[in-house]
């Protein structure tokens, strides 16, 4: 930990230390060259004073974590409320044998994470497995504490000891590979937003290094010779060029973040209830999450993602926020991989392929009349807006390009009314909706603690209203958009029998 963390905090700390080497430069003329110096060194000694005053016990019954020397912190969880256990490797980890281990305990609030860093990877591996089978581990030996820290807080198992109890807890795994990585499904990378959103933070931190070290971009070579290049073309051909350099950034970018963080990806199914993912090229992840507090699971299928039919999985766990994230975080149960393979594996997880490969119930002719009309609305505003730029002086063409999204408005509302839909198949809720970016969420009806009833005034008016299902996993609210009310009556009491009955009966009789 004396070595992971100084590392770790100086690269982290790189713009800061910059700015102050170069603010040293610029002051005195140069005689304040130690701020450079200075700021590592206080760098360096923050983190050795984090690892002198960080402190965690893990005994049967709970997890505690100390930090902090001016503002002490103690956080303190049952064993029975983890959620999941990440178990992440950097390079730097690797190099070392040593491994991060994130307890995930459903709490999504800042600072109440806990993270025990630069484990040894038996250890973590041990940790892992006694925190999501504690039950288990218990029935073995339920007096045993385990408590790892510079000063312990407890007793420490003698050597031998823990070697015997990592034999019990990892020894006897039954694992079922559910999947692994194909290395052709890079294809699908380019077809994701990764590559896009890492060609934009280059631009952006290479703009803020170059002005905040006062260089015009027109003082580097490559890009005076660039800038003079485009100059001599003409506009067309570097328009093209431009398109194409993008394209081939973009690629190379998504290719390149899509295999170190999935090369190797590996699904198992545990026989003690628990789903293990494994993934990583050179920073290596462990993730494992309890069946029992799977809800269901996500079936993505982003507009780009789906024209070249693939898809990605997540899964929908209580007391694990689902990420809006390309990456996913702990939820992914799937990279992007072909369309097919992701409902195999959605099947393999549920148990049974009908929730996944159900026919879903239309909508009805008002719920595509009102995509439609706020398609075309887009549009229209779009038209007239290029007309009255037209109108002030802006090229004729202007006028095309805005009659040119009516046809797409149309595509597009087409899409998403073959998109939406909704079933229960057996007791699992299905909804689907969306175009740019559509979702099949496929939730248990037993973790569904609640509905939503709601209608905005233009769907009052076409008789639909929009269902939500409340849930503790996941996104925590799963909507069925724009279905007829007496329908969306009929679906609440068939998920969930009971619940909205009462209620009912009384506006029925009143």
């Amino acid at each position: 930990m004396l070595l992971v963390h100084p590392v770790r905090e100086l690269g982290q700390a790189i713009p800061a230390l910059v700015g102050l080497v170069l603010a040293g430069r610029a002051m005195g003329d140069g005689q304040m060259w130690w701020l450079g110096p200075a700021g590592v060194a206080v760098v360096i000694a923050v983190s050795v004073l984090r690892w002198m005053t960080t402190r965690y016990r893990i005994t049967p019954e709970q997890v505690q974590l100390r930090t902090g020397l001016l503002r002490r912190k103690t956080i303190a969880t049952a064993a029975d409320r983890v959620r999941t256990v990440d178990v992440t490797a950097s390079a730097l980890h690797r190099v070392l044998g040593l491994a991060k281990v994130e307890i995930g305990t459903g709490s999504h609030h800042l600072g109440h994470g806990l993270e025990l860093d630069s484990l040894t990877v038996r250890e973590a591996a041990g940790l892992r497995a006694e925190l999501l089978h504690s039950s288990t581990a218990a029935s073995h030996d339920t007096a045993r504490a385990t408590s790892l820290g510079v000063e312990p807080l407890a007793g420490v198992a003698a050597a031998g000891d823990h070697d015997a109890e990592f034999e019990l807890d990892t020894g006897l795994y039954q694992d079922t590979e559910l999947v692994r990585m194909d290395p052709r499904w890079v294809r699908f990378a380019p077809f994701t937003m990764s590559g896009v959103l890492g060609a934009a933070a280059i631009l952006g931190i290479g703009s803020r290094i170059l002005n905040q070290s006062g260089v015009s971009p027109g003082d580097v070579g490559p890009i005076r010779g660039g800038i003079a290049y485009v100059e001599r073309n003409p506009i067309w051909l570097d328009v093209l060029q431009g398109l194409v350099a993008l394209v081939v950034l973009v690629t190379v970018l998504s290719i390149g973040g899509y295999a170190l963080s999935y090369w190797g990806f590996r699904l198992m199914r545990h026989s003690h209830g628990s789903l293990h993912i494994t993934r990583g090229l050179l920073t290596t992840r462990a993730i494992s999450i309890e069946e029992r507090r799977l809800r269901g699971v996500e079936l993505a299928e982003p507009l780009l993602l789906r024209a070249v039919h693939g898809a990605r999985l997540r899964a929908i766990t209580t007391g694990l926020k689902a990420s809006s994230g390309t990456d996913g975080g702990s939820s992914t149960l799937l990279p992007p991989a072909p369309r097919g393979v992701a409902r195999e594996v959605a099947a393999a997880i549920l148990g049974d392929p009908a929730p996944v490969e159900v026919a879903l119930i239309a909508h009805g002719p008002a719920a595509a009349r009102r995509r439609f009309t706020r398609a075309l609305l887009g549009a229209l505003f779009l038209v007239v807006a290029t007309g009255l730029a037209v109108f002030s002086g802006a090229p004729p063409w202007f006028v095309a390009a805005g009659m040119l999204s009516i046809p797409v408005a149309i595509l597009l509302a087409a899409d998403r009314c073959r998109s939406l839909g909704h079933a229960v198949s057996g007791h699992y809720l299905v909804t689907r909706a969306g175009s740019l970016y559509r979702r099949l969420d496929v939730l248990e009806c037993d973790g569904i603690i609640g509905w939503n009833v709601r209608q905005s005034f233009f769907q009052r008016r076409a008789g639909l209203a929009t269902l939500t299902a409340t849930t503790a996993a996941g996104r925590q609210r799963y909507a069925v958009l724009d279905v007829p009310v007496p329908m969306a009556l009929a679906l609440a009491e068939q998920a969930l029998p009971g619940l909205l009955g009462d209620f009912l009966t009384a506006e029925a009789t009143s």
